[in-house]
């Protein structure tokens, strides 16, 4: 493979890694606002309206940013019929398959994701609750890392590619 694309794969695993890391330190934020949330709620009786729906933001964030590290890491939920018979290069095949198909469900994803964002920005879209949080930071952090996931699909890519040239991309 070309030095250019082996840069990229290298970049691209990573920018997924470090991504994931900090998704993984936000189950930390997260555990502290709740524990916050019933602290005030249950012993010194001043509810917080705002921790519950920081704890579904941040679960949403943690989810979103920890795509990418999820396909590097190749620890994604895989329906295995028969992929645990096939040979490494059948294997690579496969992938090869199954992440044009990624690719393109990512990128129609990417399309409305977009045009969600564009739509709050526009509107200044704010979700209907006590607290009233804008919906903008959570959706363009949602386009960030579709655009990541995207980018990490292209690299497996030509790791599956360069398997199948016999060649070791990592």
């Amino acid at each position: 493979m070309p030095k250019a694309i082996r840069i990229y794969v290298r970049v691209m695993d990573r920018a997924a890694g470090l991504v994931g890391l900090l998704a993984m330190y936000l189950i930390f934020v997260m555990v502290g606002v709740l524990l916050l949330d019933a602290v005030t709620r249950n012993v010194i009786n001043i509810p917080l309206h705002w921790c519950v729906e920081f704890a579904q933001f941040t679960l949403a964030a943690y989810y979103f940013m920890g795509g990418a590290m999820t396909l590097r890491d190749d620890s994604h939920v895989r329906m295995d019929l028969f992929y645990s018979g096939l040979s490494r290069r059948g294997k690579a095949r496969m992938d090869l398959l199954t992440i044009g198909c990624l690719i393109f469900y990512l990128a129609v994803l990417l399309v409305g994701s977009i045009s969600s964002l564009e739509y709050a920005i526009q509107t200044n879209e704010r979700r209907f609750s006590m607290w009233n949080p804008s919906m903008i930071p959570i959706k363009a952090l949602m386009v960030g890392c579709i655009v990541l996931m995207l980018m990490q699909s292209v690299a497996l890519l030509f790791k599956h590619i360069a398997t199948l040239r016999g060649e070791a991309l990592e």
